[in-house]
């Protein structure tokens, strides 16, 4: 498909090579503080090659900075990050989704130049797109079955058709470390399923994925293991070793109840949100 238009002119980061026998993400002694709040407190945990780590917690967490940390969007107060041997900012192979609500869907950009901005990278400065990078955009977006909405307005697409967007952006960057924060929101149960679908074909590639949600029960059953933060780490483990009474009710708090059903413990997070107010299983 033939494109005309000018390509921005982005920054390019310079290349760190994997290191071998190294954690795909290692975090130690993380803090971060704002305008006097401490949004991390001392957080430290790997993340395996190929591993999908669900992040969970209330509200203000601390979920989107550490995501924003890891991606190198910005730079962490105290403590280290390393991705693959190397700090993030030395890596091109790191895709960040951010929530929907931070992503102006108004730009006149269409499907194709999206996943095309996951090149930017990988081409260089000054550089206009090549056959084989279009290629791989076309690729992506099949993978992610929206090659037929490709010359389509970002902004005219669904929310799960726009997680799909993004998501086929990360493959053609050949990302190897995808951070997604908060895709499922506003996503109707089959949308959730069909996005699952596309992540187990990634884990098949060794992709290494962190999902910062909300909901507890997806956590506990589509995730190797789960984090659960609240500005500290309150663990880290499976759902069964994590998601515990007095783990959840530290996390939570006040805003956290526990109602015991036939089918298990119901955990109902009274906390509002930008989505409004949650109820998880």
């Amino acid at each position: 498909m033939k494109r005309t238009a000018r390509q921005p002119n982005y920054m390019v980061h310079r290349f760190s090579p994997h290191e071998r026998e190294t954690p795909a993400l290692m975090i130690s002694g993380l803090s971060y503080h704002y305008n006097n709040h401490n949004a991390l407190e001392d957080v430290s945990f790997e993340v395996s090659l190929g591993e999908r780590l669900a992040v969970v917690g209330p509200n203000g967490a601390g979920k989107s900075t550490l995501f924003k940390i890891v991606a190198g969007v910005i730079k962490p107060g105290l403590g280290s990050v390393s991705v693959y041997g190397h700090e993030p900012t030395g890596h091109i192979c790191i895709a960040y989704v951010p929530q929907r609500s931070q992503v102006d869907w108004n730009f006149p950009v269409s499907v194709a130049d999206v996943v095309m901005m996951g090149r930017i990278s990988k081409m260089g400065p000054l550089r206009w797109p090549r056959h084989q990078d279009w290629e791989l955009v076309h690729s992506a977006l099949q993978e992610v079955s929206m090659d037929h909405l490709a010359d389509s307005g970002i902004g005219e697409l669904s929310g799960g058709q726009q997680q799909r967007v993004f998501i086929a952006r990360a493959l053609a960057q050949e990302a190897e470390l995808i951070l997604m924060d908060e895709p499922l929101t506003g996503l109707d149960q089959a949308t959730q399923d069909d996005l699952f679908h596309i992540l187990d074909a990634l884990r098949v590639r060794k992709v290494t994925v962190m999902v910062a949600l909300h909901d507890l029960k997806i956590a506990a059953e589509r995730f190797d293991r789960v984090l659960l933060l609240n500005r500290k780490l309150v663990g880290i483990g499976t759902a069964g070793q994590v998601l515990t009474a007095p783990r959840l009710q530290e996390a939570y708090g006040g805003h956290l109840r526990l109602v015991p059903t036939t089918e298990g413990m119901l955990v109902l997070e009274d906390t509002c949100c930008d989505e409004g107010g949650h109820s998880h299983a």
